[in-house]
């Protein structure tokens, strides 16, 4: 590899090798003669600094019950369990650590700021682990990391704003921790494929450059102090979104009939929300749709058939609102549940009182943003005149 290649195509190169030497790894291994005894390690300067790191992670690191560390001793560290090296993007002579892969290891530690001494690194991956802490502020020197992904561990802290830092990162995953606070706007202007941010603690408004973002798959859900409302910008990410998931975020909106501008997206769900209005028609030009949950809303009025004759819908929720009616067409999609609103004839539907309360509510309008305008102030009383004083 060149010298002159960018640092995209660098960060890419390494992600991949590291990717396959992972699939490697989990093929049969053929039958091959005893190895050689190995050479001792000669370090170059980028294995020297990855020594420096590892073994300070390994420090750290108070509890692996896996054992996954125990051969992370002396300077070989491209022999260590979890590590993979490659040529260097900049100096295809030199090998670095390119990949850090611990996971499911069950580990329980911090973070030391010595990984930022991992200047090579594409791959880090350390999720469902125990960690604890925050991620080091040193990570924003990993200018090639390409995939972040430390889910499922106890980190906490305010929203690291240090990912904000990486220019050639990819994949962000920080799901299942403990992190709080603002969400930066900034990170939905990232040209970044996978964003993880669901199950925080996290306390902010659906952003206007929410939509400005080229992720395939955002996963925004289980964050009930997001709040906000879905813009009628939401068709601009019509080109990249495949994937977006925003069950159980505060979201108090309407649906915007921009929405079927998302013709590559299979996979939509704002269940458990405080979403109201109607379905649009437009979810029929949403081609590729294969799963639509809209379970647990306010919404009314008819299910469109459009929707229900998309040639990909394979499981369409709407339980629990308040929609009245459905096509024939929406019982042969393979998977539907439209429990608990008020569809005549159908079972397991709300008592009949309740539909009738709902329907003497106050007729929801949403307003240019997307979100449920307040309800009109009654008309003012007509100005009541006094009588003349009498005349003397």
């Amino acid at each position: 590899m060149t010298t002159g290649m960018s640092s995209m195509a660098a960060a890419a190169f390494l992600a991949l090798t590291v990717a396959g030497t992972l699939l490697a790894s989990a093929q049969p291994a053929p039958t091959m003669p005893p190895p050689s005894p190995p050479a001792a390690a000669t370090n170059n300067s980028r294995l020297e600094k990855a020594y420096v790191a590892l073994q300070a992670l390994k420090r750290a690191i108070t509890d692996d019950p896996k054992k996954l560390t125990k051969n992370w001793c002396g300077p070989d560290v491209c022999n260590y369990f979890g590590v993979y090296c490659a040529a260097a993007p900049d100096d295809s002579c030199q090998r670095t650590v390119a990949g850090v892969d611990l996971n499911h290891g069950d580990l329980a530690g911090t973070l030391p700021e010595e990984l930022g001494l991992l200047s090579d690194l594409a791959v880090f991956h350390l999720n469902s682990n125990r960690f604890s802490g925050t991620l080091p502020e040193s990570l924003r020197s990993l200018h090639l990391l390409h995939e972040i992904d430390v889910s499922n561990n106890q980190l906490s802290g305010p929203f690291p704003s240090q990912l904000l830092c990486l220019p050639n990162v990819q994949y962000v995953d920080i799901r299942f921790n403990n992190f709080c606070g603002e969400v930066p706007a900034a990170i939905f202007e990232k040209k970044i494929d996978a964003l993880f941010i669901n199950n925080n603690h996290f306390e902010f408004t659906l952003p206007e450059s929410f939509t400005n973002s080229t992720a395939s798959v955002i996963v925004l859900a289980n964050l009930p102090r997001l709040g906000g409302c879905l813009p009628s910008s939401i068709g601009d990410m019509a080109g990249t979104l495949n994937e977006l998931i925003l069950l159980n975020s505060g979201i108090s909106s309407c649906i915007p009939p921009e929405i079927g501008k998302l013709d590559k997206l299979t996979v939509l769900d704002l269940s458990f929300n405080s979403i109201a209005g109607t379905l649009p028609d437009t979810i029929g030009n949403m081609r590729a749709l294969e799963q639509l949950d809209v379970a647990h809303n306010q919404l009314a009025g008819e299910i469109p058939e459009t929707i229900c004759e998309l040639p990909h819908l394979k499981n369409f929720t709407y339980s629990y609102n308040f929609f009245c009616g459905e096509p024939h067409r929406c019982l042969e999609v393979p998977r539907i549940d439209d429990r608990q609103n008020c569809i005549a004839g159908r079972p397991d539907q709300r008592p009949g009182e309740e539909c009738i309360s709902f329907l003497h509510r106050p007729k929801v309008h949403c307003d240019a943003q997307g979100c449920i305008a307040p309800p009109s102030p009654p008309p003012p009383p007509p100005p009541v005149y006094a009588h003349p004083p009498p005349a003397y």
